[in-house]
């Protein structure tokens, strides 16, 4: 029997096999009780949810779960022993359909994020490097591409963060993206970048 994390609150037949959905302490809870554990926390693995800025997104469930944040996911609770830890089998992404009509949405909502959580429950804890993973995507990209699949963009959008520079006395900005080898463009007028506007190199000072 496998059962969504509810089914702790009612005690625990010997065979289940616990969903972990709401967070991780259901599946610690499970995996110290002996059971086994499939962990599946809304704050890494609901794909139904935003992959970037709402606005320039299809409408979704609600929160915003990024490539980078279900790369980030490790699956076994560190919270656990040894041998409980054994009874984490892996993880599963969710893909609810309340907002999505047809496949080809289906798709959106699952893609890229889904090669994120593969290497995340497929390759060793050790092995897993963020940056080297966002520089190999990309030739999945153009296998997607090839494939004509609907896949989502929202890894490439902009983010924009200042910092304090104490050497320059000045407030930095910065522009980083979730795809480092796609050149940023921006503007200081108050105007839509252009393919001829600046390409960002470097922290500017904000102003």
């Amino acid at each position: 029997m496998i059962g969504w994390d509810e089914i702790l609150e009612g005690g625990l037949a010997p065979e289940a096999t616990v969903m972990s959905w709401r967070g991780e302490d259901g599946g610690i809870s499970a995996a110290r009780q002996g059971h086994d554990v499939i962990m599946t926390p809304t704050s890494f693995c609901y794909f139904d949810y935003y992959q970037s800025t709402p606005k320039n997104e299809p409408k979704a469930i609600g929160a915003v779960l990024t490539l980078k944040k279900v790369y980030s996911f490790e699956p076994t609770p560190r919270e656990l022993t040894r041998d409980q830890a054994k009874h984490i089998l892996g993880a599963q992404g969710n893909v609810w359909t309340e907002y999505i009509p047809n496949e080809a949405h289906a798709e959106y909502m699952a893609i890229p994020r889904m090669l994120a959580l593969a290497e995340v429950v497929w390759t060793p804890k050790s092995l897993r490097n963020w940056k080297d993973f966002r520089s190999r995507i990309t030739a999945q990209f153009r296998k997607l591409d090839y494939l004509h699949v609907n896949y989502c963009k929202g890894s490439f959008k902009v983010d924009i963060s200042t910092y304090f520079d104490k050497k320059l006395n000045s407030l930095q900005c910065r522009l980083e993206s979730e795809q480092p080898d796609w050149p940023i463009v921006y503007t200081l007028d108050g105007n839509d970048p252009i393919a001829q506007s600046p390409v960002y190199s470097q922290p500017f000072e904000n102003q």
